[in-house]
């Protein structure tokens, strides 16, 4: 998003062509930001414990994200978004 309205405000991508902003509004940023540190905070005070425990946290966070999801009219997060999601989330 930075890059679309770096190359915007120097005139090299025209209007029509930018579309960052529309598709990932700050509202939808910031609410997944809030969810995702909330799930890293529970993640890590659960080192050492049970697989149910972590599962629960995993559950948490997807059903916050669907939330997230659903308040932008279903047009918050793409399948392979998703993904890259849950790829992020558990890398150490």
């Amino acid at each position: 998003m930075d890059e679309e309205a770096t190359e915007l405000a120097v005139g090299t991508r025209a209007p029509s062509d930018a579309f960052m902003a529309e598709l990932f509004p700050e509202s939808l940023l910031a609410a997944t930001d809030e969810a995702l540190r909330t799930f890293e905070s529970e993640v890590e005070a659960l080192r050492g414990q049970g697989d149910e425990q972590v599962f629960d946290a995993i559950k948490r966070v997807v059903l916050v994200l669907n939330e997230i999801n659903e308040d932008h009219d279903g047009a918050g997060y793409e399948t392979e978004e998703r993904e890259q999601l849950c790829l992020t989330s558990v890398r150490p």
